[in-house]
């Protein structure tokens, strides 16, 4: 309950959305090509062609092999990057059409991120690491408001006794369930994982992919994660195959 109602409070106006979008879908990239510059001054073409609709309460996977293309093309969809050319629509608002500032108030406010590593800040606790996305959020949270949006996270990802813990102190299994609960702090559309289990073993790494598959479901997220591990990807209902630089397969679960 908690997670609805601080997305009802959240922020999200302010853009222009094109028409003929389905509610559905939250992001939608067509013709999308993509190029890094090279030491030498030539470009290395690293997406190519690619099309994706993405909806909402569904799980995705990107697979392929290293140098395929898929870091630079969810560093795209995560808004990290605006150096392509092609069609993106995020919730039916042109991402090229957007100002650097907008593009970080949108993704801020809406897409959340995990990673290999985990990215927590060593000297911070457990608490401190989830409350730092609430800190930058377009809307302003009183002291009241974020503690109990974190309580409710450390809850939901079975982390009620170490919120007062250093990430040091925790196991690889427990900073990633951080990591999580960091992402989904405000309440976003979207989390997008770069190689989620990638560090952990195999039973801790199957624990990570049944929470987040749960809160996917239970609020209606998208959730999009790179991995080189099939039953990880297994376990998302669609599947985009890479290569060069280009979406070669997508497989559905129906």
């Amino acid at each position: 309950m908690w997670f609805l109602l601080l997305r009802q409070t959240l922020i999200r106006g302010g853009f222009d959305k094109m028409k003929g979008i389905s509610e559905k879908t939250l992001i939608k990239i067509k013709d999308l090509k993509a190029s890094v510059k090279l030491n030498n001054g030539d470009r290395l073409t690293t997406v190519t062609n690619a099309n994706m609709e993405l909806q909402r309460g569904r799980s995705y996977a990107i697979v392929g092999k290293s140098g395929s293309g898929k870091t630079s093309l969810i560093s795209i969809i995560g808004l990290l990057n605006r150096e392509y050319e092609g069609e993106y629509l995020y919730d039916g608002i042109s991402i090229s059409a957007l100002k650097d500032r907008d593009l970080s108030i949108l993704r801020a406010n809406n897409i959340g991120f995990v990673f290999q590593n985990y990215s927590l800040i060593k000297h911070l606790r457990v608490w401190e690491n989830i409350e730092l996305p609430l800190l930058y959020a377009k809307k302003s949270f009183t002291a009241k408001q974020r503690h109990e949006i974190i309580t409710g996270l450390l809850k939901s990802v079975g982390l009620e006794s170490k919120e007062n813990d250093y990430p040091i102190n925790l196991s690889g299994g427990e900073q990633q369930r951080v990591a999580i609960a960091r992402a989904l702090a405000v309440s976003p559309e979207a989390i997008l994982c770069d190689e989620p289990t990638g560090a952990l073993d195999k039973k801790t790494g199957t624990q990570i992919m049944e929470l987040l598959h749960s809160v996917v479901k239970e609020n209606g997220i998208m959730l999009l994660l790179v991995t080189h591990d099939p039953d990880i990807a297994d376990t998302c209902d669609t599947i985009f195959e890479m290569d060069g630089g280009r979406i070669t397969c997508a497989k559905n679960d129906t």
